[in-house]
This record gives structure tokens, sequence and C-alpha cells, in this order.
């Protein structure tokens, strides 16, 4: 399986542990592909492996212990050290004391909070093992005998009616409280709906208007529960990850809202913000661009024929669906294709994926190497940022493949210093290059509502640009934009053909800079200036201007 799963991957420590086979690799990875999960609950979804098996992984993925727990491995004078109510606060249990060190078994063992929380109710230093949250709550019914109390996620509001809280607070998972504020959300036509961990309680924030107010309280108990749910409610990734975003589609009196879904770790839990998701379908042909005829005959010519094409944009799924677009509008009749990467392939066209992880310790230099022994006609890269992967990207295309290689960059001009630097190495021939491509997404401002604002000299000051004081205009929201002042978006296309012109020009130049200055000397157009007249006729705001073009 080398070249599918990664050393150190849930998949790899899985199939050493002889719990998987290769062939339930292969299944598990058609099942990701199909439901958009992740990897451990495409295995669990199949019945392949159970849900301890994952956490078992899991835990060597992090480097912590995993544990299924006992009546008789738990020390009762350990347990003695913690009072029920932090115990069950944040679903832990003390397991045995060691001198200063007490072993404490967590179900969210990066949980800093609750462990400091530990070692300031014993004044011991906390050793964390994992364990099933199940298994933590049946120990501490067994050691602290059953909750005094029912069990209740412990939401407090006045902004909902009691009966409203009581049915919330039945339900420890935190499904019925999503429920009731997401439609609280589209009644109360908010703009932000945010969860803010405070230590010992989490405070439920409403935003309107560009005013904030604090409609109701959650105590941390079932919030760490709360948050594992919402990862896979909104289909967000890595459970691990400090910065994490999906998509929550919610179904409201028979219509569909789909909320953007952010989450930042913190201490006490995650920071989670809801906002509308404003519609951004990606372009499926070159003429929803909306280019003109000789810049779509332009960047027709450059994804045609064979050489290298170089895709640069910081976003990888940006990216991706900007190879993808690429490809659908690529004559590949009578043509072999192979893509490398995990996100490619979401186009029209069917083609064999390999999977890969990009970045500056991959081993995607080593599968473009191997594709080759394929004869492919096309080679589509996710990311060849690595500088082996470039390498070996520059030498399918100097063999007379058409390769479209994805860089991580953020602009034209970064993108222009790394290809001086591997021309100055001899690692690249310009004359192989057909030309670099990106793109850029503004957010559209509702023509509905928008208003006209004077920049002054200060506020322009304040963006950190040049733009001239004057008129320009502002989102302010209304009913058809569900207060969120945008309808729609609009992406900007970045295209520098690498035709004999440019070519000697890159040659001569000492940086990128002398070669963007030849570009604006023959007239070039990018999404600077694109963005700059929808600047002007009011169809984005200053700030979009300024955050999604110039910085």
């Amino acid at each position: 399986m080398e070249g599918v799963i990664r050393e150190g991957s849930l998949g790899n420590i899985l199939l050493k542990s002889n719990i998987i086979t290769e062939e339930d690799i292969k299944a598990a990875l058609r099942e990701q592909q199909a439901l958009s999960c992740r990897f451990g609950e495409a295995l669990v979804s199949l019945g392949i492996v159970a849900q301890e098996d994952i956490d078992w992984a899991l835990s060597n993925q992090l480097d912590i212990p995993y544990v299924r727990l006992k009546k008789n491995m738990i020390d009762p004078a350990a347990v003695e050290l913690l009072p029920s109510v932090l115990a069950r606060e944040y679903n832990l249990i003390p397991l045995i004391r060691a001198g200063d060190e007490l072993n404490v078994a967590m179900a969210d063992p990066l949980n800093r909070a609750a462990i400091e929380a530990v070692e300031k109710a014993t004044g011991c230093q906390v050793r964390v093992s994992v364990g099933l949250i199940r298994e933590i709550r049946e120990m501490l019914d067994h050691f602290f005998g059953p909750p005094v109390e029912p069990v209740s996620f412990g939401f407090t509001s006045t902004a909902f009616s009691p009966r409203v809280v009581e049915i919330v607070n039945a339900d420890a998972t935190g499904a019925k409280f999503l429920d009731y504020v997401l439609a609280y959300f589209i009644q109360s036509r908010l703009s932000v709906l945010s969860l803010q961990p405070l230590g010992d309680s989490v405070a439920l924030l409403a935003r309107r208007g560009g005013v904030s107010r604090n409609i109701g309280q959650l105590v941390v108990t079932h919030y760490q529960e709360f948050l594992l749910n919402l990862r896979k409610w909104c289909h967000s990734g890595n459970q691990t990850a400090s910065n994490i975003r999906g998509i929550f589609n919610f179904n409201f009196r028979g219509q569909g809202h789909a909320f953007q879904v952010h989450m930042l770790r913190g201490l006490g839990g995650d920071l989670v913000t809801f906002k509308l998701h404003i519609s951004a379908s990606f372009p499926a042909r070159f003429a929803d661009l909306q280019l003109t005829g000789e810049r779509e005959a332009q960047l027709r010519r450059v994804a045609s024929g064979s050489g290298l094409v170089i895709v640069v944009h910081r976003d990888s799924d940006e990216r991706c669906r900007l190879m993808d677009l690429l490809l659908a509008e690529t004559d590949t009749s009578g043509k072999s294709v192979i893509l490398i990467g995990e996100e490619l392939g979401n186009g029209s066209r069917g083609f064999p994926r390999i999977p890969c992880r990009g970045g500056f310790h991959s081993e995607c230099h080593g599968l473009i190497t191997a594709a080759l022994e394929h004869d492919p006609d096309i080679l589509v890269i996710e990311d060849a940022t690595e500088p082996e992967s470039f390498i070996a990207a520059s030498k399918a295309a100097m063999r007379g493949k058409l390769v479209l290689a994805g860089l991580d960059f953020k602009d034209m001009g970064s993108t222009l210093r790394h290809l001086l630097h591997f021309w100055q190495k001899h690692y690249v021939i310009p004359t192989y290059i057909r030309g670099i491509v990106s793109c850029r997404r503004v957010a559209l401002l509702c023509p509905n509502c928008r208003k006209p604002m004077e920049l002054s000299e200060d506020e322009s000051a304040a963006l950190g640009t040049h733009l001239p004081p004057g008129s320009y205009y502002k989102a302010v929201g209304c009913p058809e934009c569900d207060l969120t002042g945008y309808r729609g978006s609009r992406y900007l296309l970045d295209l520098i053909p690498f035709d004999k012109g440019v070519v000697d020009a890159f040659e001569a130049a000492a940086d990128g800079r002398e070669i963007i200055g030849h570009l604006d000397t023959l007239g070039h157009r990018g999404s600077g200036e694109d963005g700059a007249d929808l600047l002007k006729s009011g169809d984005i705001s200053p700030e979009e201007y300024v955050t999604s073009i110039l910085l």
C-alpha cells in the first residue's frame, strides 16, 4: 500500500496491528470518497472496525496512552482526590496516584483547561490517557454514584421559552440545542452566532446590525461531547486540528440553509462561529469566468499541448477546483490522464487518482516518477510546492507531458520568485513553462441594500492602502440577502502566458518585480485591475477589495 497510506497515519497503524487489511483500506477509501467523511468514519460505517479501534489508533497518532476502563484498574484513593462535579464536568476519571503524579483517563486529552483544573484541585502533575466517554461515565457512576439530578445539557437562556430550554436540556448530545439556536438565527435574521468558552461556562452570543448580545449560557459538562458531534455533523475533517471549518446543512420549515461553521481550539473548548454560507459555486466552464475573448483564448492555449502549467492558490480547495476546471476544458479525447492528490477529480470527467499528501514532507515526487512509468499524456499534481516534487513535475513536462502543477503561494510575485530560484539553480527551463494561472474570489455586494459611503483619508490609511478618498459602497444587509449584505461571488483570473516575450523577460530578470513591470508595460490585466473595476462600479466594498485582492 506504499503511496496510498502514510507512515504513522490512522490506516497505517491499524494495518500494522492486523486490525484491517489492504482490501479494507481500499474499501474505506472508496467509502470516504462517496460519503465525504474521514477515513476512520468510513471504516466504522462499513463495519470493518469498532469506534474503540479508531480511538486506540488516534491515541497512537497523538502518542497518548489508550485505556479500556475496568473497575479493578482504578484506585479509589485516586478517585477521592477529585470532586465528582469536576470529574463529570470534564468527562474524566483518576486512575492511580504515584507520588506527585496523577494518571487520569479523559475523553478529550487535548483539553488543557481540564488538565489545569485537575492539577489545581489535586496539587498533582497530571499524566493523561485516552478513554471512551461511555466507559468514563460508567466508572463515574460506579465510584461517585448516579448524578443527583437528571443529565442535562446545561443550557440557560431568557431568549427561549422555558419549554424550549427544557427540550434542549433533555438531549445531552446537543442536537436539539443546535436545531433551536439555528432556527433562532434565521428567525431573528442574525449575521453571526457564536459559542465562546469562558472557563466554567460557554457564552452564546448573537450578532445583528454590528451589535452583539448574550442570549444564553452553557455549562461545560457536555460541551466537549457537543464539539465532537458538531465536527461529525459538518464533516469538518481532522479532529485534532486547531482551526477547523465545515458546512452544516440545516432544514427550517421545508427550506434548506447552509451554515459556515468555524471552530478554533482554545482553553476550555473550541470557539465556534456560525454564519450563513454565501453561495460561491466555482465556475464550471471558462465562460463562467466572464473573460474577454482574447483572455479566454490565451487560457485555452496555456492549457493545451505539452509543457508545465503552474496553478497557484493558497487555499488547496480553490486550487484543486481551478485545476479541475482547466482539465475539464482541455481536450482529453484519446489521451491518458493521471491525477496525483487527495482532492482532485471532482470535475465532470473521471480519471485515475493516486492519493498523496502535499507539503514539504510529502512523497509526491516519488509518485510523479512512478506515474511516468504508466506513460500518461496529462499529469495533474495537487501540490508540487515541495522542491523535489516541483523538479519532478518539471522533468515530466520536459518529457513531452502536459503537467498541471499546483503551488501553495499567495500571488504571482512570490510564484515568479520561486521559479527564478529554480531557473538560477538549473532545475527548470523557462521554454517548457506554458504559463501561470491563479484566481481570487470576491464577495459581491447585495444590489438591493448596498449603500454609498464616503472614504476619508484616515479610513483609507486604516485599510493600509492607497485608495483615493471618494465614494464607494458598503454592505448593509436586508431580507433579500439574509442580512449578510452580500449576494453571490465572482472569481477573478490571473494569467501569465509564457510566450517568447515573457520567457525573454524571465531569463533576463533579477527578481519577480521586473517581470511584473514588463507585463505592466504590455497592458497586462489581472485580478487587481478587474477588482479595481468592480470597486469603482460599486459591486464590491473597499474592505473586500483590500482583503481579497491586495492582501
